[in-house]
This record gives C-alpha cells, structure tokens and sequence, in this order.
C-alpha cells in the first residue's frame, strides 16, 4: 500500500500553503493525499451555548473548500480527508503521521530575517514524530515555486557523524531532489578539536586522511556513495565548510528548494526537544525544511 503525502490543516494562511506544497509533491510522486484537521469544540458564553453541530459543519466545508482548490491545480490527485473533534491536536497529526509517507505542516513566518516561529504543536510533533515532517510558512505560490524548480535550484541536506548515522535524511533529499531534477547540495561542517572533543583515535584518522578537512571531505563521500549509485542521475555537489552546522547549512540554502535537516530528540523535564542544528535551521531558512527523525 502507497503511503500518503498528509498535510495538516487548521484554516490559517500556513497550513494552506502547507497544503500546497504537500499536493504538489504528491502530484509529482505519484502518491495519494491525506488532509487532517482536527477541531476543538468551542462553547459561544459561559451558559455553554455552542452549537456543535454548526462547528463540526464548518469545519468540514472548511477542508472541503480547501481540498477544492488543489484538486483544481491537480485533476489527478487521489484526495482523501480526516476531519475529527479532539483536544488534542498533537495526538491526531502523530496518529495520521504513522501511516504516511511525509507529514507536512505549516509554519508561522514573519518575514527572511525573523524566519520561523514554530507553534506549540508543531514543535511537539517535530519532536515526537517517527516519520519525516515538512515545515511550510505561507507566502509562496504554485507558479512561483514551478518557476524555481524549472530553474534547477537544490536541495540542501546536512549530513553528520557516521556514513550510517544520515542514511534516513540524505536518502530523504535524493528521493526529493529525484522527483524535482533538482541537484543535491550535501553539506558538512566541521570544527577544529578541543579539549573536550579530543581523541587520539580520531586525530589518528585525521592525519591518515591527510588532515582535518580531507577527513571530512572523506566521510561525506563515503556517506553518499551509496545514494549516488542509487539516483545517477542526481548532480551532486559536496559542500565541506569549518563552521557552525546551523550556520553553514543556512549559509548555503538561500536558493534552495528544501533543506533536509535530521533530528535526534531528547526527553527533558518540560518534554521532548530537537537538536539545535534542526532548531536554528527551522527558526531562520526562508524556504521549506524537512526535519527528518534519524532511525
């Protein structure tokens, strides 16, 4: 069974454009599209007058007037809808995203500089989420995203540690780079050792490879060596810079179609939080970013 492309969508100007991007991604893979919407029963006054039937109305000629408009850009498209009364929003997007594909999701933006301010559901199902999620701020438009992808720009994936540790995320972009015939920018950042990332073994490779960068350059090709014999046809370009990841990453993603970022999450007393690399990334790219959980 196909999995689906699955767009959450709450009315606001992001989760539209989230629906957007997620149509135009399933249109060019080939894959179904599942919208999910869950809404939460609102009482009118303090008597508790609210009309739940009226809302639940409203809130599915919502999504249906919603699904209408990308069915109309994408004929095509095989469209299916989850509309669900709930208190708990995070719980509905975790549920719809265990059976997709890619959970897709919109993101508040307020203009390149501030770039993405996360809400507090995103942000949880960032975290907890064992499928890969795209971020979407509102703002761009079907013929201008065409116009872009027509020119050829990339996608950028971070890639760290060990060649196994990135397998999910650069295997993500090449698929995605694959769909768009879109090159994939391969970027990893590296540091000078201090006292406290110092070890002899590692020094000793380092200095087997031919020094700290040639080290470097070395991982990252043996980390997409595998996803290059799998997509030939997706140009390469192998980006290896001294630096902050965030940083670089950002650096090098202003014309980018999509960053790919992975996520390792950690449980803290407040709850489950992404790495800082996924965080800085989501909070400042001013296109889309997949945040992808590594397995």
């Amino acid at each position: 069974m196909t999995r689906p492309i699955t767009a959450g969508v709450d009315g606001s100007e992001e989760s539209l454009a989230a629906l957007a991007w997620a149509a135009r991604e399933a249109d060019r893979r080939g894959t179904p599209l599942h919208v999910v919407h869950a809404w939460r029963f609102q009482t009118l006054d303090a008597a508790g007058t609210g009309d739940r039937d009226a809302q639940e109305r409203w809130a599915r000629d919502s999504v249906a007037e919603s699904v209408r408009t990308v069915t109309e850009r994408h004929p095509d498209l095989t469209v299916s809808t989850e509309v669900s009364e709930a208190d708990d929003a995070v719980a509905v997007l975790l549920a719809a995203a265990a059976g997709a594909e890619t959970l897709v999701l919109g993101s508040r933006g307020h203009g390149a500089v501030v770039g993405f301010l996360l809400g507090s559901v995103g942000q949880q199902v960032i975290a907890e989420v064992n499928r890969p999620v795209v971020l979407v701020r509102a703002g761009g438009e079907a013929a201008t995203e065409a116009a872009t992808e027509a020119a050829g720009r990339e996608v950028v994936v971070g890639q760290q540690g060990e060649p196994e540790d990135s397998a999910d995320v650069i295997g993500f972009a090449f698929e995605a780079a694959a769909a768009r015939g879109a090159a994939v920018r391969a970027v990893r950042a590296w540091a000078l050792p201090t006292v406290f990332t110092y070890s002899p073994g590692s020094m000793r490779l380092a200095d087997e490879a031919g020094g700290l960068e040639q080290y470097e350059r070395k991982a990252l090709g043996e980390a997409l060596g595998p996803w290059r014999e799998r997509f030939p046809d997706v140009p390469v370009i192998e980006h290896v810079e001294m630096g902050s990841a965030g940083q670089v990453l950002l650096s090098v993603a202003a014309g980018a179609q999509l960053v790919v970022v992975g996520r390792r999450a950690r449980r803290t007393a407040v709850g489950a939080r992404i790495g800082s690399v996924a965080h800085g990334v989501l909070h400042h790219a001013d296109c889309p970013v997949a945040v992808v959980p590594h397995t």
